[in-house]
């Protein structure tokens, strides 16, 4: 059995006994059914539980994932005294940490739209949301990992991801309105788009509302998006960016595990 198989396993077993990750899915699980409950069709659901989605998934992704690292610490330097590749070691450690925080939104949100609507008009919303709601687990599990490993003080590694949480969910927007505001007379198409691709959690919004007809909540910068790239190409357009935004943490957090000093 490889490196990576092995840490991975550990990973799992440890995450399959951790009741949080079984309330994370069980609470999407709730929602999305209580949506359905109330009345709601599937691409009303999609879009009331994207508000959900990208306040929850960064926040537990962070949150939960620094906590999930400093925790395996001694686990990891246990490993690093034997003869074992610091990549494979990082890899197995990493997909431990993602794979459920991924596999418990999926589950818990996909169940409920599976249930009622089936194949149905919110197909490409429930799509769009289940794609956005997993890169987010991937890219801020990463980041959240990258902090892990940069500090070994826990209290200031915790602090942090809430920093970043309430940067990417609540003062990025509010930056992007300011300046939007304050250089209106100026031609702002690209640097907005540009604005728009270095916060996941946008991206994850733009690519959901593209798949419902919803134009008017889309806001300026999303509005912006659909009209340079168009519903289809735009699309693409997202997932690309969000792939990235999913990789170059992962990156910078594999670089920094390869240089540390356990």
């Amino acid at each position: 059995m490889n490196i990576v198989s092995l840490v991975l396993q550990a990973g799992l077993r440890d995450l399959a006994r951790n009741r949080w990750v079984a309330a994370y899915a069980l609470g999407f699980l709730v929602i999305t059914e209580g949506l359905f409950w109330f009345g709601g069709t599937g691409p009303q659901v999609a879009l009331s539980l994207l508000n959900v989605v990208l306040i929850v998934v960064p926040l537990v992704a962070l949150v939960f994932g620094t906590i999930h690292v400093y925790a395996s610490r001694e686990f990891v330097e246990l490993l690093l005294a034997q003869p074992v590749p610091r990549g494979q070691l990082f890899i197995g450690q990493f997909l431990g940490l993602a794979l459920p925080l991924s596999g418990a939104f999926a589950v818990g949100a996909g169940i409920p739209f599976a249930w009622h609507a089936g194949a149905g008009p919110g197909g490409g919303a429930l799509l769009a949301l289940l794609v956005a709601g997993v890169a987010l687990s991937v890219s801020f599990a990463a980041i959240a990992t990258w902090i892990a490993l940069r500090t070994d003080d826990r209290l200031k590694g915790v602090g942090l991801a809430l920093a970043v949480w309430l940067a990417t969910t609540v003062v990025y927007d509010g930056f992007v309105l300011g300046a939007a505001a304050a250089f209106g007379d100026y031609p702002l198409e690209r640097p907005l788009l540009a604005l728009m691709a270095g916060n996941p959690v946008d991206l994850a919004r733009v690519l959901v509302l593209t798949q419902l007809d919803v134009s008017a909540l889309m806001g300026y910068t999303g509005a912006l998006f659909e009209r340079t790239f168009g519903t289809g190409i735009g699309t693409g357009v997202a997932v690309a960016t969000l792939a990235l935004w999913c990789a170059a943490p992962l990156a910078l957090a594999a670089r920094r595990f390869q240089r540390r000093d356990f």
